[in-house]
Order: C-alpha cells, then sequence, then structure tokens
C-alpha cells in the first residue's frame, strides 16, 4: 500500500519563483514573435507554418504558467488544484508534445533546404505542412483531452500539499500512464528526426568547407545554427523524458519508498522546469530560421538607429540644446 502520510510537493516555492520569470520572458517573446509574424508578408512558406504552429503552442503554454505558479506558491484553494489538474497540467502536456514535434519538423524541412532535396519536393509543400500541422494537434489532443475529460474522485482532500495522482480514479490514472508511453514514443521519434537530419545537415555543410570564401560563411553560420538547435533541444529535452518514466512508476505505486518518491518528484519538476524554459529559446529559433522575422526585427532595430542619429546630426536641435549666454 502507498503511503498516504508522504508529502513530495512541498518545497515548490522555488519553482514558482523560476517559472514566473519563464512567464515574463516568453510571453514577451511570444507577443514579439506574434507581431513580426503579423507584419511580415511571406507567412505562407513552409518553413513559416511550422514556425507559426511552433509559436501557438509556446504561447498557449505560457498561458497555462501562471495557474501552475499559483499552485506551487501553495494557494489554499481545492478548485484551484482540480482547475490545475484536469485543465493546466494537460495543456502544459498537449502543447509541450507538439512543441517537440513542430521542432522536429523545423529540423527535417531545414534538412530539406539545404539538401535541395528534389526527390521529396512534395515534403516541402504549404498544403502538406498545413496537413501535417493539423494531424499534430489531433493526436496530441487524442492523447492528453481524455485527462481533462475522465471524471476524478467524488472526495478530495483539502489540503494544498495533494498531488494530481491524489484526485484521480482508477481509470484516470491508467490513461494518465498510457498518455506518458504516447508522449515518451513521441519524443523517441522526434528526438530521432531532429538529430538525424541535423546530423546529416551537418555532414553536407562540412563537405563544403573546401569551396570559396563566400560559401564557407555560410556554411559556417548555417553549421552554427543548426548546432545550437540540437544542443538546445537535447539539454531541454531530454532529462525530463529521462526522468520521466521512473516518476511514473511512483504514481502507479510501483515505487513506494517514500524517500524515493521524493527525489523522483523534485527531479521531475526539475527537469520540467528546464523543458518549459524551452519558451524563451523559440524566440531565438525564429530569428535564425525565418527570414521574414529577421527582417522585421532587424528593421525596427535599423529604424531606431536612423532616428537616432537623425536625432543627433539635427542643428535646431542641438541649438535647442545649447545654453543661452
Amino acid at each position: 500500500m502507498e503511503d498516504e502520510s508522504c508529502v513530495v510537493n512541498d518545497k515548490m516555492m522555488p519553482f514558482a519563483t523560476f517559472y514566473i520569470i519563464i512567464f515574463l520572458i516568453g510571453m514577451a517573446g511570444s507577443l514579439i514573435a506574434l507581431w513580426a509574424f503579423i507584419q511580415s508578408r511571406n507567412s505562407k512558406k513552409c518553413m513559416n507554418v511550422y514556425l507559426i504552429n511552433l509559436l501557438t503552442s509556446d504561447f498557449l503554454l505560457t498561458l497555462a504558467l501562471p495557474v501552475k505558479i499559483a499552485k506551487d506558491f501553495g494557494v489554499e484553494s481545492q478548485r484551484l488544484t482540480i482547475f490545475h489538474c484536469q485543465v493546466t497540467s494537460p495543456l502544459i502536456y498537449i502543447n509541450m508534445y507538439a512543441s517537440i514535434i513542430f521542432l522536429a519538423f523545423v529540423s527535417v524541412h531545414r534538412y530539406l533546404q539545404i539538401t535541395h532535396s528534389s526527390k521529396l519536393f512534395r515534403l516541402q509543400e504549404v498544403g502538406f505542412a498545413l496537413v501535417m500541422s493539423s494531424v499534430v494537434w489531433l493526436l496530441v489532443l487524442f492523447i492528453n483531452v481524455p485527462n481533462m475529460a475522465i471524471p476524478i474522485k467524488d472526495k478530495i482532500s483539502n489540503s494544498t500539499l495533494i498531488t494530481c495522482k491524489d484526485i484521480k480514479q482508477d481509470v484516470g490514472k491508467h490513461w494518465h500512464t498510457l498518455s506518458v508511453f504516447l508522449g515518451m514514443a513521441i519524443f523517441m521519434n522526434a528526438t530521432v528526426a531532429v538529430l538525424m537530419s541535423n546530423g546529416l545537415v551537418l555532414r553536407h555543410l562540412w563537405g563544403k568547407r573546401g569551396g570559396s570564401p563566400e560559401e564557407q560563411a555560410t556554411a559556417h553560420h548555417a553549421t552554427r545554427n543548426i548546432a545550437m538547435v540540437t544542443v538546445a533541444y537535447v539539454i531541454f529535452f531530454v532529462p525530463y523524458h529521462a526522468v520521466r518514466m521512473p516518476y511514473t512508476f511512483t504514481q502507479n505505486e510501483m515505487i513506494t519508498d517514500c524517500g524515493v518518491r521524493k527525489h523522483l518528484f523534485l527531479a521531475k519538476e526539475s527537469t520540467l522546469l528546464l523543458a518549459i524554459l524551452n519558451l524563451c529559446f523559440d524566440p531565438v529559433l525564429y530569428f535564425f530560421f525565418c527570414p521574414s522575422f529577421r527582417h522585421q526585427i532587424t528593421q525596427v532595430f535599423t529604424k531606431r538607429k536612423s532616428q537616432d542619429r537623425n536625432h543627433e546630426s539635427d542643428p535646431d536641435q542641438k541649438l535647442q540644446l545649447e545654453p543661452v549666454s
């Protein structure tokens, strides 16, 4: 039997503090990216379709954070706990796995662009990207919506230290376990796609190291971007999925030792924080992989610098600033 006196989530305050920072940075980055894509006239491109869907998943994930922040701060509200477990938590996983899949699509499409693969030309069409984006959203919704819809227990403790597992009925626990396995399958396939695509791109770019200076500069720039995306993907998502399955065993009561359960819970929360930190990185991805986004951002700073220079060179403005003798 599970030891009901074992409290695993009594040290959540530091997580809430970090989530506030992520929320502020993520919201600012998402709004800037949204503005740039709205201003862009070249949004109907295959790469941009995936990036816009990635932006959508990031924005929805950001909107879910305030409830988790309140829960981690220990707000005493049974309704808040239920809402977090039934809505916010599934919403986090829906958008996290959507982001993982769209990052894989971005990597695969980048490979097709750089290698100029004509055999797979249809995979680079906007229509195909729209269809695949719809399939992705249907898939992640199918996996996680039942976690929202399956009824919870009739009697729930008023304690703020209960976890989502404590309010689920047996059928809810079983579907949750299944959703974890399906999420792991999504992650494994996406990881293979990301590593293979980026690895093949890096090998292709390595073959251009003996070309002209212009080709070398372009290859160096692309290599840096691809390597950055690959390393970021591994850092953000691999630790969480390394911990996720052992932690699930504690939810299924296959692991009942209280000390182990506490350590696995903290490991899960720490690596989940790292995975959600990806929100702050994705705007950088938009900047490097989306020319229209980069153009809009660069144009803003270029105009600002131009205005500052005109302001400094305006003789009338200088006369106004000079003291009268």
